[in-house]
C-alpha cells in the first residue's frame, strides 16, 4: 500500500508565498508509484483546507490557494480514520505530515506541537528544534554553549528600544560596530533584514525588522564567503557536499531566493578537505546542540583567512527551483525524489521510536 502523505503549505506568515513555491515543487517531484498526496491549505487567514488527493502536476502555484467553503476543516481533523470504504482503504488517512510552512506558525514549533498532540508521524524537526532554530537569538545562545565559533551580536525587545532608543544605537555601536546586519528574531527567508553602514541605516534598519518581530538581532557583519551545507537525519546526522553562495546584491535577501533568481550557486564549493572537514562538524554539533532531526541547512561564513563561523541553520529549508538544499544533496547523489522519501521514512522512524516510551500514571 502507498504512503499517504499530506502535504502541509501556506500559513500565516510573511513567508506564505515562498511555502506554495516550495510545496509546487515538492509535489511534482514526490514518486507517485510509492506517494499518495493529498494538499493541505492554511490560508493567510488561518483557515484550514484539505484538497483532493493529487492525480496530476501542478503547473502554477494558484492550483495550491484551496478554496475554504466547501473543504475548510478543523486541524484536528488531520488524524480522524474514516470507516474503510468497500476497497479496504481509509480515504480520509493519512500516514505522515509533510509540513511545508516557513516562518513564524509553521517551522517555529507551532505546527510541530500540535502534529504532536495529534500523535501523527511529521517530516522535519520537533518543537523544541523547530523553536530555537526559529529564534535567533536563542539559537545563538546555544551556538555559543557548544563553543561553535560566530560573529558577535546583541538582541533587543520592541518596548525597551522604545523606551530608551538611543542606548539601543549605542550599544550597536559599541559592541559590534559597522557595517552591521539587523534582523528579525523570529523570521526566515532574509525577511526584514538590513545591512547597515551608518547610525542613518540603523536607525531605519530597527524600524524594518520590528515590523516583523518583537525581538530584533543585529550581527557584526563577517567579510567572508557564504557557504552552506545539507544535514539530514535523525541521531545519526549525515552532511552533504557543500556550496557556496554568491550574491550579486550586497547579501543574499529575499529577492535574490526567490525571485529574481539572481545569485551564483556553486555547488560542489571550492574548499579544502580540512575547511569541508571543520564545516561538517560544526553542522552536525549545531544539530546536536539544538536537538534538530529531519534535516536542517546550516549556513557559514568562510574568511580568506580560513575562519569559519557558522551563521544560523533553517530547519525547514525551501525545496524551489533556487534553493539550495536540494541541489547540495542532487550533487552528494540523492536526487530530489530520493531525497523526499529519505525525509518522510525518517518522520516514520522517528514517530515509532517516541511510541516505545513507556509513561507511568
Amino acid at each position: 500500500m502507498k504512503i499517504r502523505v499530506g502535504v502541509l503549505y501556506g500559513g500565516k506568515s510573511p513567508e506564505h508565498k515562498v511555502s506554495l513555491q516550495t510545496a509546487k515543487a515538492v509535489m511534482n517531484a514526490i514518486d507517485k508509484e510509492k506517494f499518495d498526496v493529498t494538499p493541505i491549505y492554511i490560508t493567510t487567514e488561518g483557515q484550514w483546507v484539505k484538497g483532493e488527493r493529487l492525480t496530476g502536476e501542478v503547473k502554477d502555484v494558484k492550483q495550491l490557494e484551496l478554496k475554504s467553503e466547501a473543504n475548510a476543516i478543523l486541524p484536528v481533523a488531520l488524524n480522524k480514520t474514516e470507516s474503510p470504504a468497500t476497497t479496504g482503504e481509509s480515504e480520509g488517512t493519512i500516514d505522515v505530515i509533510f509540513p511545508l510552512l516557513h516562518g513564524p506558525n509553521g517551522e517555529d514549533g507551532t505546527v510541530q506541537g500540535l502534529l504532536e498532540l495529534l500523535n501523527i508521524p511529521y517530516v522535519g524537526n520537533g518543537v523544541l528544534g523547530s523553536a530555537v532554530g526559529m529564534d535567533k537569538v536563542m539559537m545563538k545562545n546555544l551556538f555559543a554553549q557548544a563553543g561553535l565559533q560566530q560573529a558577535k551580536y546583541v538582541w533587543f525587545i520592541k518596548n525597551d528600544w522604545k523606551e530608551n532608543a538611543e542606548a539601543a544605537y549605542e550599544k550597536v555601536e559599541k559592541e559590534l560596530g559597522y557595517p552591521c546586519f539587523v534582523k528579525p528574531a523570529n523570521a526566515g527567508s532574509s525577511v526584514g533584514i538590513s545591512k547597515c553602514k551608518n547610525r542613518q541605516d540603523l536607525e531605519a534598519a530597527f524600524i524594518e525588522a520590528f515590523k516583523y518581530d518583537r525581538k530584533i538581532i543585529i550581527e557584526e557583519a563577517i567579510v567572508g564567503r557564504e557557504i552552506e551545507i545539507g544535514v539530514i537525519g535523525n541521531d545519526k546526522p549525515i552532511c552533504s557536499v557543500v556550496g557556496e553562495i554568491v550574491p550579486k546584491k550586497e547579501f543574499y535577501d529575499y529577492q535574490a531566493k526567490y525571485e529574481d533568481g539572481d545569485t551564483e550557486l556553486i555547488i560542489p564549493a571550492e574548499v579544502t578537505e580540512e575547511q569541508y572537514e571543520t564545516i561538517k562538524q560544526m553542522a552536525i554539533t549545531a544539530f546536536k546542540a539544538l536537538d534538530l532531526c529531519g534535516l536542517v541547512r546550516a549556513d557559514f561564513f568562510l574568511t580568506k583567512d580560513g575562519v569559519v563561523y557558522i551563521n544560523e541553520v533553517n530547519t525547514m529549508p525551501g525545496f524551489t527551483p533556487f534553493s539550495m538544499f536540494p541541489l547540495l544533496w542532487k550533487h552528494t547523489g540523492v536526487s530530489y525524489p530520493e531525497l523526499i522519501e529519505r525525509l518522510v521514512q525518517l518522520a516514520i522512524e522517528r514517530h515509532q521510536e517516541k511510541q516505545t516510551i513507556t509513561y507511568t500514571f
